[in-house]
């Protein structure tokens, strides 16, 4: 597997186990920086958060664009974690390049290939989601859009495909961690928050990824799910993340991985 470094340090390899936590969106500075200070005494070093939102309704909140950047940027000056964030657009892309540690394309943008090979360009870790409605093979052929300039620091991440089943909000397919691994050198971790939809099931699925061999987990955290202006019936409360946490460690520990 590849040593991705994250920033002077942290690193991503087939010793460690990364925790990526956070809301879905930033939405004021006390949101970010009170929930960045409560993960990272919980022992969280790389803090996630929207400041772009793509959203299914032009209604819903959409994010707070560059001064959502610049609160991640003042939590990570707070706290000395890592920050990553999503970028929906080529438009963007220079801003979100400039303030995150580590640039994320969703899932609709996980076949943007003028995005893709936009993000190339840059020499920073990428997170790659598949999309809910991409194969494996669809997924692995993405990562060559993002490669073909040299940068091959490629996190990709399993959040779940769209199936004729409705009782989650995804299927999150574990089984594409050992698939991924065999097919390729890029570290695999999960997203429990998507296809889980409510939180009560975003515990089972993110132990059932760790048990599969995963290399990290993202989960969504927020100081009151209830009040979220995004994702709010998936968000974790922090005493029910600091519980979960503690259970990841067992089980990566296992794997003889180092929660990092």
């Amino acid at each position: 597997m590849i040593d991705i470094k994250i920033n002077d340090e942290l690193s991503l390899n087939k010793e460690n186990f990364m925790v990526i936590a956070g809301p879905c969106s930033v939405e004021d500075r006390e949101q970010i920086v009170g929930v960045a200070k409560s993960l990272k005494k919980i022992g969280v070093n790389v803090l996630r958060g929207g400041a772009y939102k793509p959203r299914t309704c032009p209604d819903s909140f959409q994010g707070l664009g560059e001064e959502g950047l610049k609160l991640l940027v003042k939590a990570r000056e707070e706290t000395g974690m890592a920050i990553i964030t999503e970028v929906m657009d080529t438009e963007t892309l220079p801003l979100v390049e400039e303030y995150a540690d580590i640039i994320q394309i969703g899932s609709r943008n996980s076949q943007n290939f003028s995005l893709l090979k936009a993000v190339s360009k840059y020499d920073k870790p990428i997170v790659l989601k598949r999309g809910f409605g991409n194969t494996i093979g669809e997924l692995i052929s993405a990562t060559k859009y993002l490669s073909m300039n040299g940068n091959n620091k490629i996190i990709l991440v399993e959040r779940g495909i769209r199936t004729f089943e409705t009782t989650t909000r995804f299927t999150l397919d574990v089984s594409a961690v050992p698939v991924l691994h065999e097919k390729t050198e890029y570290p695999v971790i999960i997203d429990p928050s998507h296809p889980a939809g409510v939180n009560r099931y975003v515990e089972p699925l993110a132990m059932a990824g760790t048990a599969a061999g995963s290399d990290g987990l993202m989960i969504e955290v927020h100081p009151e799910p209830e009040n979220a202006l995004s994702d709010s019936a998936q968000q974790l409360t922090i005493p029910q993340f600091q519980d979960l946490y503690k259970k990841v460690k067992m089980i990566a520990q296992i794997n003889n991985k180092n929660v990092i």
